[in-house]
């Protein structure tokens, strides 16, 4: 599929049901996109504005504070020891990563790129832009021999799902038997909610637990949007395998794809700083205590979502029914369709509105529940 022929924007079929909740008495509860509301922490607002005096083109490879940054965070928060400034990359935010990665990997028509059953469709159009196939699949025995890149996304979007030390082990072992690129999305790494990942780390694919001490192949990429309400900036980096690494860094800087110099300055100051993402992550925690209950008493099961900014549910009925039904309640969630062909009566519902809307939403769930279950 060459790029003129990429779909329609699948958002765009949610407006609709925008405008009905909008009518709601007490307004939108909008759940639908994962756009963090909180406050761009003050120490990284004031790195910002100290780096304004900008007047040199800054470099694409990153100021070396930045990579030295970046290098020592994967050390400190995913227990990645023996990286160096050569193993890392800045980009523009991660979803033009995802989308150009694959042309900037050499991904070409023929080749296969692989990704999750329920994902982010960036993926896809990733593949579509270099006029390579997709192919969704969770299970390794399952990759075709053509396949020249493999994306995995753990803590998963949409479905929160986690992927530990064995899955990821298995996972670059086939692709080293395929010749592939395998590339783990981690972005929503600091965000574990339930079971064994409310007190484990959520493992990197870059663990030495994963790869020994070999990079061959491997890549992680990550975003400050989530941890740090970073997404206005466009905060993002790569890292891994040193050789891919140059090999993305040339084609970037040829493209002219470098991340402004006072954006490198907020993220070298966010990324020495853990106090403000364990604040966050306590704002995203009360509002999930308060979502997720009331959407079980609603009648929606939640499956996996065991880590991440999303709750991924189904009440047994076909996603657009849920999706017309909540937006009656002014709720806008977002539906499974979006994410893949394999979950139609799924629905994603973001955690990051703020505390107030949150418990409107739980509030009118409730309001609902109880007036099915009152007898008349």
């Amino acid at each position: 599929m060459p790029i003129t022929d990429l779909p329609d924007y699948p958002w765009d079929r949610m407006a609709p049901y925008a405008e009905r909740a909008r009518r709601h008495p007490r307004g939108i509860v909008d759940l639908s996109i994962g756009s963090p509301v909180d406050a761009t922490p003050e120490l990284i607002r004031t790195a910002l504005a100290e780096a304004t005096d900008a007047h040199a083109y800054p470099t694409t490879a990153g100021t070396p504070a930045l990579r030295e940054a970046i290098v020592a965070w994967y050390a400190r928060r995913r227990g990645v020891q023996g990286l160096a400034v050569d193993n890392v990359l800045p980009t523009i935010g991660s979803k033009e990563l995802v989308a150009l990665l694959p042309l900037l990997a050499g991904i070409r028509a023929g080749d296969v790129v692989v990704h999750p059953r329920a994902a982010y469709p960036t993926y896809a159009v990733g593949a579509a832009i270099a006029d390579a196939a997709s192919f969704a699949s969770d299970d390794p025995a399952e990759w075709p021999e053509e396949t020249r890149l493999i994306w995995l996304n753990s803590p998963g979007n949409p479905d929160g799902r986690v992927l530990d030390v064995d899955f990821l082990r298995a996972a670059v072992a086939r692709g080293r038997e395929l010749g592939a690129l395998v590339v783990n999305d981690e972005c929503y790494a600091e965000l574990g909610w339930e079971g064994r990942w409310s007190s484990e780390a959520v493992p990197s694919i870059l663990d030495p637990r994963v790869v020994g001490d070999d990079l061959t192949g491997v890549l992680s990429v990550y975003s400050l949007s989530k941890q740090s309400n970073l997404a206005g900036y466009r905060a993002a980096f790569l890292a891994g395998d040193a050789r891919l690494v140059d090999e993305v860094l040339t084609r970037r800087k040829h493209a002219g794809l470098m991340l402004p110099a006072p954006l490198q300055a907020a993220m070298v100051a966010a990324l020495g700083d853990d106090a403000h993402v364990a604040e966050q992550k306590e704002r995203y925690r009360a509002r999930r205590a308060m979502l997720k209950p009331a959407l079980e008493a609603a009648g929606f099961a939640i499956d996996h979502s065991e880590a991440g900014l999303y709750l991924w549910a189904s009440e047994g009925a076909d996603a657009w029914a849920s999706i017309d039904r909540l937006a009656g309640l002014g709720i806008l969630a977002g539906p499974g369709e979006f994410y893949g062909d394999f979950y139609p009566g799924h629905v994603r519902f973001s955690i990051t509105a703020t505390d107030e809307r949150i418990r409107e939403a739980a509030e009118r769930l409730a309001a609902v529940t109880s007036a099915i279950r009152t007898p008349v």
